[in-house]
């Protein structure tokens, strides 16, 4: 039969296979155990499992040999029910096992995800004996990880006397697949500690930890670890560096790597369009793309999806649809659940709505991941209502939506308002049980924005495990819908569970301090920022100087300003509506002016702050003139803005001026308008305008209720309890009811608003 061998090494093709397997027949030479197996064997290899099958089935009392031989052929051909099939038949047969049999049985476990079906095979090593098998352990080792029994994997690990490279390798990468990164690297500590020759294959295990991790000190290190062992690198290697690096937002060592290569394939090139992606340099990783067909490199799908992303941070749609083109000619599919999010991504991220519709009809209708890229994205761009309905006819459709497609549509109905609809969707996500913690942030967010407080606390009190973005999303939603109290206390709850406080929590419980006016809480917030070493950031610190000038603390709010690195629009808007609340006209004046020159462009925000400033010191003309300014920057008056101006001049006695402008709105006026010019007519007894203000409310349906108590108010003072009693009819036939204000917190919550007394001491 030894004559025979060098015939199967030539048979490249199966009729070859089949010619030689003809020909042992006919010598009787193919039922020997010895034929058999080196059939089996090389049937598999060409793919057709089905003749390895049938060559076994003809041979009469197999050997264990020829059984693992079959099972190992099914793991090839990644049929691993079958091959844990044919493990039970061997049992039952009664065939003497040899440790040949388990590394092939235990591969076929991980492979097919069964765990007891492993342990069950892991029983039988040790009662067989082979537990001790270099072999044997490390497949063990394998299974156990692969299944992210890590406890099990490292129990496996330890019990092995002499532990070689691959076992090392094993359970690094184990601990690296799920996401155990910090363990990987005190396993890799470990493994330096026995001086053992390291290869290519376990530092690519190393440096995916490291990008995991994205500590810059910690990448170099390992990096330099590489090159003074003289670690034998290659271009995987070389591309997992670029990868560690560029997650370290070293782009600068990224690069260096980069041009160092000796061969750059597809791959490197890929890594680095990637990488250029990552740290936002789109335009250079779209150059390293040209660079890249320029020298004849072919790209594969991958390769088109990060550079169409690149077009996408550029809003470059004549580049994008070139490489759409290129994609298409090169014959690469769309059909599947890559290229068409990514593509739907650059069209609406250009404003091209209706190539999106084109790119959903081209990849097929049920390709979910592509309608809820394109759901996102008009969420992301404002377009809530848009959002909705995609979500509508996604439901039509009768695409199986997801817990993204859930939590995306819930933002959105929250934005909107729309609580029926976000209900709706709450029965369904319960319905269908997808209530994962992003459907549950995003519920939170809904039901606060919508005014149902009590849901949403409901729902974040039901969430067992709470991650920052829980609270962010309580916390936030809280603020939003005016409960400022609330949300502070469950800052306090944080603080007291010794909880990290994220910036967005920051953010937020300072916005509650500002809207409540209450300074104390405030400092307390700005003192534990510090403590906490959160770095300088534009949104904080521009809410500082908004919370420090409404709590009346002027001069910190000048020193947050100007301590900040950096000032948006925004932060100088905040400063110039202190200034205003300040009666510090002026300063705020100053303010505007030194923030033209700078080159910082005023929104409708600004005009707002610089109005309601000249409103409060009674500044007509200097009002009328900033008013007049905002066509000069492209901003067009809104209502608020009228509502300041007419404010302005009812409060200076110019109720007829006042009069005008609102005629002369280019829209309807609304309650704000009205009732500003109601209150002008009060303060300054113009009386003879009220019957025609009192006309023009009429036709306004609004929730807001202050101007019809005013109008009633007014109807007291000057003793015309008639018309205050119908006004009080109207409210009541509406069915309107006063609001009661804010106000301050009374005495007895106030005591939230200081440090807890818990910790005091522990955390000064």
């Amino acid at each position: 039969m030894t004559r025979y061998m060098p015939l199967f090494r030539s048979c490249k093709t199966l009729r070859q296979l089949n010619q030689l397997h003809a020909h042992l027949s006919v010598t009787n030479l193919s039922n020997t155990a010895q034929a058999s197996t080196k059939l089996i064997e090389s049937y598999a290899q060409m793919g057709s499992i089905k003749s390895s099958t049938l060559v076994f089935e003809t041979y009469q009392n197999p050997d264990s040999f020829m059984w693992g031989v079959l099972i190992k052929c099914h793991v090839w051909s990644h049929a691993f029910e079958e091959a844990i099939l044919l493990y039970d038949k061997m049992l039952c047969n009664e065939a003497q096992i040899t440790n040949f049999v388990f590394p092939s049985v235990l591969r076929a476990c991980a492979g097919f995800g069964d765990m007891f079906i492993g342990a069950k095979v892991h029983g039988r090593i040790i009662k067989c004996g082979f537990d001790n098998d270099p072999f044997i352990e490390t497949s063990l080792l394998g299974l156990y990880g692969e299944l992210g029994c890590l406890t099990d994997a490292r129990k496996v690990f330890d019990d092995i006397p002499v532990r070689d490279l691959v076992s090392w390798s094993s359970i690094i990468s184990s601990y690296v697949d799920k996401g155990e990164a910090n363990e990987a690297l005190e396993m890799f500590r470990l493994l330096v500690n026995e001086r053992v020759k390291l290869d290519w294959v376990i530092m690519l295990s190393v440096t995916e930890a490291c990008s995991k991790l994205g500590i810059l000190k910690l990448a170099k290190s390992i990096h330099g670890y590489i090159v003074r062992r003289r670690v034998d690198t290659c271009e995987a290697l070389d591309n997992s560096l670029i990868e560690m690096y560029s997650s370290c937002d070293d782009l600068y060592s990224a690069e260096r790597i980069f041009v160092n290569m000796a061969n750059k394939t597809f791959i490197s090139w890929t890594s680095m369009i990637y990488c250029y992606n990552r740290s936002g340099w789109f335009k250079e990783a779209f150059e390293i793309f040209v660079k890249m067909l320029e020298l004849k490199v072919e790209p594969n799908v991958i390769t088109i999806m990060g550079v169409l992303k690149s077009c996408s941070g550029l809003s470059w749609l004549r580049e994008g649809k070139l490489i759409h083109c290129y994609a298409l000619k090169k014959g690469m599919t769309f059909q599947d659940d890559c290229l068409g999010p990514v593509l739907i991504e650059l069209y609406a991220g250009c404003g091209k709505l209706g190539y999106c519709e084109k790119v959903l009809l081209a990849i097929g209708e049920r390709n979910v991941v592509s309608w809820n890229t394109l759901l996102s994205i008009n969420a992301r761009q404002g377009l809530f209502e848009e959002a909705l309905v995609l979500f509508v006819q996604m439901q039509k459709r009768g695409l199986m939506l997801d817990f993204f497609s859930l939590s995306s549509a819930i933002s959105a109905c929250g934005n909107v308002g729309s609580l029926q609809l976000g209900r709706q969707i709450h029965g369904y996500a319960i319905k269908r049980c997808i209530l994962g913690e992003f459907v549950k942030n995003a519920l939170i967010g809904m039901y606060s924005r919508c005014g149902f407080s009590d849901s949403a606390y409901m729902i974040f009190n039901d969430i067992k495990q709470k991650s920052s973005v829980a609270w962010n999303s309580i916390i936030s939603g809280f603020v939003q819908s005016g409960n400022s109290i609330e949300a502070i206390h469950l800052v306090d709850q944080m603080y007291l569970n010794c909880l990290k406080i994220t910036d967005v929590v920051f953010l937020s419980a300072i916005q509650a301090c500002a809207d409540m006016v209450c300074l104390e809480k405030g400092k307390w917030l700005h003192h534990k920022l510090i403590m906490y070493g959160v770095e300088k950031d534009l949104y904080i610190e521009t809410a500082l100087t908004d919370m420090y000038a409404k709590c009346g603390d002027l001069r910190t709010a000048e020193g947050v300003f100007h301590s900040m690195s950096e000032k948006s629009v925004v932060s100088w808007s905040a400063m110039i509506s202190g200034y205003g609340m300040h009666g510090r006209i002026d300063a705020a004046i100053t303010f505007f002016n030194q923030m033209v020159e700078l080159g910082i462009k005023p929104n409708h925000i600004t005009f707002m702050n610089i109005l309601s400033a000249c409103s409060h010191s009674g500044s007509v003309e200097q009002g009328k003139f900033y008013f007049d300014l905002m066509r000069d920057f492209g901003v067009e008056p809104s209502s608020e803005h009228f509502a300041c101006l007419v404010d302005l001049l009812s409060r200076a006695g110019d109720v007829n001026g006042a009069y005008k402008i609102i005629n002369s709105m280019p829209f309807p006026a609304d309650a704000s308008v009205l009732g500003n010019l109601l209150n002008g007519c009060r303060i300054h007894q113009r009386m003879d305008m009220i019957p025609e203000i009192e006309k023009d409310l009429l036709k306004i349906r609004t929730s807001d209720t202050g101007h019809y108590s005013l109008l009633s108010n007014i109807y007291a003072e000057i003793g015309n309890w008639a018309a205050r009693e119908n006004t009080r009819g109207i409210m009541e036939r509406s069915g309107y009811k006063k609001v009661p204000g804010k106000g301050n917190p009374s005495k007895f919550l106030m005591a939230m608003f200081e440090e807890p007394e818990v910790v005091k001491s522990s955390h000064q």
